[in-house]
C-alpha cells in the first residue's frame, strides 16, 4: 500500500467511525441540522493532525532541521503550513520561512516551454545552486541574505532580510519541486523532513461515489480566485488541464518520498464549496468553451446538500476551507 492509499484509507476508517461514511448519510446530517456538529467534529480532527504533525518534527528536529511541503493545486497547502508552524510553536520550536518563489533564475536563463512561453513550473526555473549554498551556510550556522525576485524586472536581487538558525529554529518550505530531491542535491535528504498536502477525500458506498479529489480541488480554486484574484470560473476551467499537466509532471512523482502525508479534506467541504461555486457555474454560458466542464461539476455536486449561511459562519477563522472562502485569520 502506498503512503497516499494508506492516508485514503484512514480517513475512510475514520468516517465510518463518526458514521458519515457515504454521500446519503452526510446528506441526513446536513438535512436533520446538525451540520454546526459536523463543521466542529471535522475541525477538531484537522487540530489534531496538526498537532501530530508537530509532534514528529519535534521528535526529529535534532536531525530534521528543514521542513519541505508539496502537494497538488487548491490542496490548502498555505493553510496547513501555518498550522503545523503554529503547533509547532506551541512545542518550543520556532519555525522559518524560505519562500521558494524567491530562488527563481534571471528570466534570461528561465526555461522555455514547447510553445515557447517562459517554463516557471520547470526545475531548471530554479536557482539550485543559490538555494543549496544558503541552506548549506544556515545549518552550519552562518548568517545569509535571502533573496527577492523581482518579478517586473525578471531578476534576482538582494532583500536585505538576514536569517541564522537559532537551535529550536526549523526551516519552513514549500513549493511543488519541495519534494524532489534534485531541488537540494547538496542536503542529506534525511535531515528533510518531507510532508505531502492533498484533499484525499473519499465518501465510499451508498449510491453516489465521490472519489474524484481533482474536481473537489477545482471547485477550491474556482472559489478561491474568483473572491482574491476576480478570475472568472470559466478561465479557472480552461487552465485547469495546465495545472493537472504540471502537478502529473512535477508533484506527483514524488509523492512517495514525504515523510507524512496531510489530508486536507474536511466532511463538510462539498456542502460549503456547493453553496459558493454552484452560483458561479451556473453563470457559465452554453457557448463558453468551459460549459461542458461546469455542467459536469454540476452534476458532481446534484446529490450534495449546501450549508447555510448562518452553518458556515460558524467556521473557524483558522479553518483550511477559509484559505478558500474568506475571513481567515492565519
Amino acid at each position: 500500500m502506498t503512503k497516499i492509499e494508506a492516508a485514503r484509507r484512514e480517513y475512510s476508517d475514520w468516517c465510518s467511525a463518526v458514521g458519515v461514511d457515504t454521500i446519503e448519510k452526510l446528506r441526513k446530517v446536513i438535512e436533520s441540522g446538525k451540520a454546526v456538529q459536523l463543521i466542529n467534529l471535522c475541525e477538531a480532527r484537522q487540530e489534531r493532525k496538526y498537532a501530530e504533525a508537530a509532534d514528529q518534527l519535534m521528535w526529529r528536529h535534532n536531525e530534521c532541521r528543514i521542513v519541505m511541503m508539496s502537494g497538488p493545486s487548491s490542496s490548502g497547502k498555505t493553510s496547513s503550513s501555518l498550522r503545523i508552524a503554529q503547533q509547532a510553536r506551541v512545542l518550543g520550536l520556532n519555525p522559518k520561512v524560505i519562500e521558494l518563489d524567491n530562488y527563481f533564475v534571471d528570466r534570461d536563463r528561465t526555461p522555455r516551454d514547447e510553445k515557447g512561453e517562459y517554463d516557471f513550473e520547470a526545475l531548471e526555473a530554479m536557482d539550485i545552486e543559490l538555494l543549496n549554498d544558503q541552506l548549506e551556510a544556515l545549518l552550519k550556522g552562518e548568517e545569509v541574505e535571502l533573496p527577492r525576485y523581482d518579478f517586473a524586472s525578471g531578476r534576482s536581487v538582494m532583500s536585505g532580510r538576514k536569517m541564522h538558525l537559532e537551535p529550536e529554529d526549523v526551516l519552513f518550505m514549500e513549493g511543488i519541486h519541495a519534494l524532489n530531491p534534485a531541488l537540494t542535491p547538496r542536503i542529506a535528504q534525511d535531515g528533510i523532513f518531507k510532508i505531502y498536502i492533498s484533499a484525499l477525500s473519499a465518501l465510499p458506498g451508498g449510491e453516489k461515489f465521490h472519489n474524484s479529489t481533482t474536481d473537489k480541488r477545482l471547485l477550491r480554486r474556482i472559489v478561491r480566485d474568483n473572491r482574491t484574484r476576480g478570475t472568472s470560473p470559466e478561465a479557472n476551467i480552461m487552465r485547469w488541464p495546465s495545472v493537472r499537466n504540471g502537478e502529473i509532471k512535477h508533484i506527483f512523482p514524488f509523492e512517495e518520498n514525504a515523510d507524512l502525508v496531510f489530508n486536507s479534506s474536511t466532511l463538510y467541504d462539498l456542502p460549503l464549496l456547493k453553496y459558493f461555486a454552484e452560483p458561479l457555474l451556473y453563470g457559465i454560458l452554453e457557448s463558453s468553451p468551459a460549459y461542458g466542464k461546469a455542467r459536469e461539476l454540476i452534476a458532481f455536486l446534484e446529490n450534495i446538500v449546501p450549508l447555510k449561511p448562518a452553518e458556515i459562519a460558524v467556521i473557524p477563522p483558522t479553518s483550511i476551507m477559509r484559505e478558500f472562502i474568506g475571513g481567515q485569520t492565519l
